[in-house]
């Protein structure tokens, strides 16, 4: 990684871009200066690449009527949603960037330092403008000696350029900070991604104000529109042949650890979309009784189970959350098939209870049901009954996780609606959820038979509820044993 070529003294600011900040210095860079002969050769010989009549992201649309909405719910407040800043991964170096959800999901936008502001326009409506940070300085050199200038980092869009592509009047986001310091009247913030639009709203917005919008603009998020779906089918789609890479690469991964089955999905999270949605978890043998195993550096070995539960995040961020539980040299043995057994028919139960009108509860109450009468059917939880078990939870010991979750553009969707909204909620076309239950006997569980231990199972899929019924977006992968074994043996040639 080459270093930046920081110049030893300030530069100064120019008339064409008072706003600009003086470029950083990086202590015992290689160069002492930046000599006038070169600062005038670096100004002049650039081709005009300003891009004409582009055409709107294809989802301008959509965030349109999602900013609409949110004016009609907040109408004469000034509403604050900021994309998010870069974050330090170690000394100058920083973690990719992924905007927030919020701002994203209003602008269709994913430009770091990016702000997307509502200014009431009086009791009724708002103007949206998107403050953005313009392309790089080339009279002050920032361009090319700034860590962030557009050689080192890339191309960014204009001004004018952004207006075109979002739909959205834009200005120069180091001129937002100024203006909402002296702003006046009701404002609310979406808090936790920029502290310097904290720091200039810091006597103007209170705590329960902020978590009111990020609330609605959670809520906002749990009936997906027509875009979303699409974006999901993509996920789940590009999810799937991400799974059947990895099959096909098993006997590389026995030949090293969980890492290249971690590495082998993630090729296929950045040909087909932007990342993964989260960190993949590759859990073979014991290891798939951790639920978050996602240090993916164990042993793959032939007669275990590998629990691989990963998903493609989109380019515009929608990410698939699906799992499958795969007999690592392509055969079940038979107590690894009852217990899969058992989490495909509570699998089957879930999907079945998802539906327009049904409670949110119920897919998770109809899984764990079954799990319960499996755990007493196999004796592991004495004399009890089936309704006993699940009175007192005790099935919980290996379910140990709710069934599912929204799923959007964070895997865990929604996470901040209401109660009342959420998880006491009713379902309605156009939601989508995981269905993923799952048995975790732990290694070191000495109160079930010795063979079970070590042994976890989980089958998640994502499900779409629609005006009859539902939709599973991630049956292009098998779940039925007996499928998932000629499936295997069919990627394995």
């Amino acid at each position: 990684m080459s270093e930046e070529l920081i110049p030893e003294t300030p530069e100064q600011e120019t008339e064409e871009n008072e706003a600009a900040e003086p470029i950083k210095q990086r202590k015992n860079g290689l160069y002492p200066g930046v000599s006038d002969e070169l600062a005038e050769n670096m100004r002049s010989g650039w081709a005009d690449t300003e891009l004409h009549d582009l055409a709107p992201i294809p989802q301008a649309g959509h965030t349109a009527a999602r900013r609409a909405a949110l004016s009609a719910r907040f109408p004469g407040e000034r509403l604050v949603i900021p994309a998010g800043n870069l974050k330090t991964r170690s000394n100058d170096t920083e973690y990719a960037f992924r905007a927030s959800t919020e701002y994203a999901y209003l602008t269709g936008d994913q430009t770091q330092d990016g702000v997307l502001v509502l200014e009431p326009t009086g009791e009724q409506g708002h103007e949206a403008t998107i403050y953005l940070l313009p392309r790089s300085n080339r009279e002050n050199g920032e361009f090319w000696l700034d860590g962030q200038g557009e050689l080192w980092v890339g191309r960014r869009h204009s001004l004018t350029e952004a207006e075109q592509r979002l739909g959205i009047p834009a200005k120069d986001v180091r001129e937002l900070a100024a203006a909402l310091s002296g702003a006046t009247g009701p404002v609310r913030n979406v808090r936790g991604h920029d502290a310097s639009i904290e720091a200039a709203l810091t006597d103007k917005v209170t705590a329960e104000r902020d978590e009111e919008l990020r609330v609605y603009l959670s809520e906002a998020r749990l009936v997906k529109d027509a875009f979303e779906i699409s974006e999901l089918e993509k996920a789940c789609d590009a999810t799937a042949r991400g799974f059947e890479d990895v099959v096909k690469s098993l006997d590389k991964a026995e030949a090293t650890s969980e890492r290249f089955i971690e590495g082998t999905f993630f090729l296929r999270a950045r040909i087909e979309g932007n990342d993964i949605g989260y960190g993949s978890i590759c859990a073979a043998g014991p290891h798939a009784t951790t639920l978050h195993w996602v240090r993916n550096d164990g042993a793959v070995r032939p007669g275990e189970l590998l629990l691989l539960d990963a998903g493609v995040e989109t380019n515009d961020l929608y990410t698939a959350d699906v799992t499958r539980t795969l007999p690592i040299n392509g055969t079940f043995s038979p107590l690894q098939r009852k217990i899969y057994d058992a989490v495909y028919e509570a699998q089957e139960a879930g999907i079945a209870a998802v539906k327009p009108g049904a409670a949110f509860r119920d897919f998770h109450d109809a899984s764990q049901r079954v799990l319960a009468e499996k755990l007493v059917e196999w004796g592991l939880l004495g004399d009890l009954t089936v309704e006993k078990v699940l009175e007192l939870g005790l099935q919980r010991r290996w379910t140990l996780h709710g069934t599912g979750h929204m799923l959007g553009m964070d895997v865990h969707d929604c996470a901040v609606a209401r109660t009342e909204a959420y998880v006491d909620g009713i379902l309605e076309p156009g939601v989508c959820l995981t269905v993923e239950p799952g048995l975790y006997f732990q290694a070191d569980d000495l109160t079930v038979p010795e063979e079970y231990r070590g042994i976890g199972v989980r089958i998640e899929d994502d499900i779409l509820v629609t005006e009859d019924g539902n939709r599973n977006l991630s049956d292009k992968l098998p779940r039925q044993a007996d499928e998932v074994e000629a499936w295997m043996a069919r990627l394995k040639g």
